[in-house]
């Protein structure tokens, strides 16, 4: 096919990871991709779109910033809208497949706009709450793809499929691998997040020193934490004598989800997928103020299934987290229960699913 097919995605790594593992698939069947993104975008630094023709369009957030800010907004979400449209016209590309978050915003309207052979538009919701700008596009859409069947503030009459959330593709394998037995170490993995949560710093060693002896003789903690809190945390667990790897990133989560028995983590949607797609039990203390509180909604998926016990940040302490930790670590049927519900709800094939959506509409158009 020689015509292209457009990726809108920028800001967080939420919206990010799903379009570059739809871009690779893509590209992996020999179509041609282009990057709508916006300028404080990450997606410069992605393998995915390495290759890619990019395009940055004019465009910033409006949720929240008071009425003289959201004016400017607009205005330049139209600028970029206008920006996209020229672009869409001039390359003339099938599709624009858009990620949610503003930079989606004008790649879509701008489609939306074209006569004759105009782009089709599909949209991707990672999280359990309808994002505000999928919310503003899926009446037109062509289709709206979700991470989860019972996706709340859907429009009345969007064209729906259910796909899941494409995740990484070292993620995707752990899928067929068996969770590790909880006989003799046990490994807690902790991440906050792109930029790690300070919370975690002060809360799980906290929590880690409250434990029973025993319990804490047996634990190996890996932890993702803010590059100014790392002398502070790694201080605490050698204090205790506790094994712990540290890290303001870590670029090779798969391996370490491989090895883990239970996890204490933000409740993004990504980080939900990939919890989902090992098959890790996990304490889920969801973002406070998150726009919509989607991540209190990408938490119930997991823990209404028996997969993840929910942990409000607000009042949480160490104690209450050490209980929630020796109630799975010192219990096995309990961890291997919450592995197994984690496990059906993975959907390691959704990056498939959704580029066959993605490539059914456009010869179908």
């Amino acid at each position: 096919m020689d015509r292209p097919i457009a990726i809108a995605a920028g800001g967080t790594g939420g919206h990010l990871f799903p379009a570059e593992a739809l871009a690779t698939e893509l590209l992996a069947r020999g179509h041609r991709i282009v990057l709508f993104t916006d300028a404080r975008s990450t997606a410069f630094l992605s393998t995915a779109f390495a290759e890619a023709e990019r395009f940055v369009l004019r465009g910033e957030g409006m949720a929240g910033r008071g009425v003289r800010k959201a004016m400017r907004g607009a205005t330049q979400l139209m600028a970029g809208t206008w920006q996209a449209r020229r672009i869409l016209k001039r390359i003339d590309a099938a599709a624009v497949v858009g990620f949610g978050g503003y930079p989606a915003i004008p790649p879509a309207l701008a489609a939306f706009s074209l006569a004759g052979r105009r782009p089709r538009v599909i949209l991707h919701e990672q999280n359990g709450v309808l994002g505000r700008a999928n919310r503003l596009l899926a009446p037109r859409a062509d289709a709206l793809a979700l991470s989860f069947a019972h996706t709340s503030r859907v429009p009345q009459g969007a064209k729906v499929h259910v796909v899941g959330n494409p995740v990484r593709q070292a993620i995707v394998e752990l899928a067929s691998q068996p969770y590790p037995a909880p006989d003799v170490g046990l490994r807690i993995l902790v991440l906050g997040g792109s930029l790690g949560a300070r919370v975690f710093s002060e809360l799980v060693p906290a929590a880690i020193a409250a434990l029973p002896p025993e319990l804490r003789a047996r634990l190996m903690i890996t932890q993702q934490v803010r590059a100014e809190d790392l002398d502070k945390v790694r201080a605490a667990y050698q204090s205790m004598g506790i094994p712990a790897e540290l890290s303001s990133f870590f670029p090779d989560v798969a391996r370490r989800l491989a090895g883990t028995h239970l996890v204490i983590s933000r409740a993004g949607a990504s980080s939900v997928a990939e919890l989902a797609c090992a098959g890790r039990p996990s304490l889920l203390v969801p973002l406070p103020g998150a726009i919509d509180d989607h991540q209190v909604a990408n938490a119930k998926v997991l823990a209404d299934a028996g997969a993840a016990h929910i942990l409000p940040q607000a009042g949480l302490t160490p104690d209450r987290l050490a209980a929630e930790i020796t109630g799975y670590l010192n219990f096995p049927a309990r961890l291997e229960a919450a592995h197994r519900a984690a496990a059906s709800l993975a959907r390691p094939g959704a990056v498939k699913e959704l580029a066959d959506l993605v490539l059914n509409l456009i010869e179908n158009s």
